[in-house]
């Protein structure tokens, strides 16, 4: 995005709520599964019916202080409140959250560009059902009618909230990019934002640079990366385009349409909510001792930014397009069949382009090929003995069905050109094509191209690249 016109600065805070990956929900054993048929996972606890009392799930609390180790917040005993309001996806009428005391506050995270946005908390609650409206354009004004879905009531959740640091929309998506990777990292939630498994929203106000803060805005329910940056963009320029023409921006939550690609009103706030909290008398303080800290924060492996680090010391001067492709391993959880090749002895640059892009985009068969077979495919590749072209291809059969990369490249009749054989192509295409061979020769370097395309073509992509070119320098 272009900087903001007439010298206008964006201030942005994030709230992420973030589903837990448990097997039962926050306060009873009711299953917290995705896309289950709807209100088939209840029970009196999560349909707040008179006489029943909330269990706090232990694994849910692992989880929570996992994110907050791995944001480097402070872990402090804390309570649960009852936050009170009228929704009707909400049974009991009031939702059970965390208040004053959450249990972790006060963290941070640092983004890849250096850039860091304080966390102010990291606090537990349970989500709501789920309503949807029929007729009209999906939302509640002018539906026919409503349908509720109770399944996702009281499962899991933490809701992240970041301090006021943001600057820029790609400062926003980076943001939500990184953590997403380490809610990932920590095994605290799969991250899938279409399900609903990670969902933001985003406080919006705009100001002139060192003025204090202006009126916020805030847009709910945002449920990708993309959407995240395109609603802020529009906001700020929404805001800015009301002053300059003398009005006020109020304070109030507003709706993102993905297709129009703008922020309409939902409700407005005159002035805070009054959720009337008070304790949750049904549940003590939650208090976890060093010893229950110190064992989460052992199971805690590196967060991405370390591995993106680890991959990157393995090439001795990354390049964009290699810190591309890092990004994408590290996101994909691939870094386990870099490493391997790394320690087999292959070369780390094809290594990385190949997890980057054959195995990343056949993910969903990733189980049938192991570190040893991806590692032999690359140094088959790395001595020759497979054209890059041939080593993709092998990657996708022992992707597609398991096995040994060298059994599927003899299967395919993949087999090593000889010198003799490569040698006579080359010549032959050389005596086919005078013009372009003299070009070569006078010093026409884009014209290898050129000649290793025909050499391809000839021999049906059995010949070795690098072979090709070796054999055209020699002649040259």
């Amino acid at each position: 995005m272009a900087p903001l016109p007439n010298g206008w600065e964006m201030v942005v805070g994030l709230e992420v709520h973030t589903e837990l990956k448990t097997a039962t929900k926050l306060f009873c054993g009711c299953a917290n599964a995705f896309g289950a048929a709807p209100n088939t996972q209840v029970c009196p606890v999560c349909l707040g019916l008179p006489g029943s009392l909330p269990v706090l799930n232990e694994h849910a609390v692992d989880l929570a202080m996992a994110i907050g180790m791995a944001l480097h917040c402070t872990i402090a005993p804390s309570t649960f409140h009852r936050k009170n309001y009228f929704y009707p996806d909400m049974p009991k009428d009031y939702q059970i959250s965390q208040y004053d005391l959450p249990i972790n506050s006060g963290g941070y995270l640092d983004l890849p560009d250096g850039s860091r946005v304080s966390i102010e908390r990291a606090h537990m609650e349970e989500d709501t059902g789920k309503t949807t409206h029929l007729g009209g354009s999906g939302r509640i004004h002018g539906a026919d009618r409503s349908l509720v879905d109770y399944n996702r009531s009281g499962v899991p959740l933490v809701e992240i909230v970041s301090g006021p640091d943001i600057r820029t929309p790609e400062q926003a998506r980076a943001y939500a990019s990184e953590l997403r990777g380490i809610l990932i990292a920590t095994g605290a939630s799969d991250g899938r934002m279409e399900e609903g498994s990670m969902r933001i929203d985003a406080n919006v106000s705009v100001r002139r640079p060192d003025a204090p803060f202006g009126t916020r805005c805030e847009i709910k329910n945002l449920n990708s990366l993309r959407s995240l940056q395109r609603a802020i963009e529009y906001e700020a320029l929404r805001q800015i385009e009301l002053i300059e023409d003398g009005g006020t921006v109020r304070q109030e939550t507003r709706h993102w349409d993905e297709v129009a690609g703008e922020t309409s009103t939902m409700r407005t706030k005159e002035e805070a909510e009054d959720y009337r909290y008070f304790l949750e008398p049904d549940l003590v303080e939650l208090a976890p001792d060093a010893a229950w800290q110190q064992r989460i924060r052992e199971q805690l492996g590196p967060m991405p930014a370390a591995r993106r680090a680890a991959l990157s010391a393995l090439l001795s001067h990354p390049q964009p397009a290699q810190l591309d492709a890092i990004e994408v391993v590290v996101d994909l959880e691939l870094d386990e069949y870099v490493h391997a090749a790394a320690a087999a002895q292959a070369d780390v640059a094809i290594a990385l382009a190949r997890a980057a892009n054959e195995v990343a985009g056949n993910l969903e068969s990733r189980s049938n090929l192991t570190t040893d077979a991806f590692s032999a495919t690359v140094l088959m590749e790395q001595r020759g003995e497979l054209s890059a072209t041939q080593a993709k291809t092998v990657l996708g059969d022992v992707l597609a069905s398991g096995g040994d990369p060298a059994a599927a490249a003899a299967a395919r009749g993949f087999e090593q050109m000889s010198s003799d054989s490569l040698s006579s192509t080359v010549a032959g295409l050389i005596d086919a094509n005078p013009d372009e061979w003299q070009r070569y020769r006078d010093g026409d370097d884009k014209l290898a191209q050129f000649f290793i395309g025909l050499v391809m073509k000839a021999t049906k992509g059995q010949a070795n690249g690098k072979s090709v070119i070796a054999e055209l320098q020699a002649r040259r």
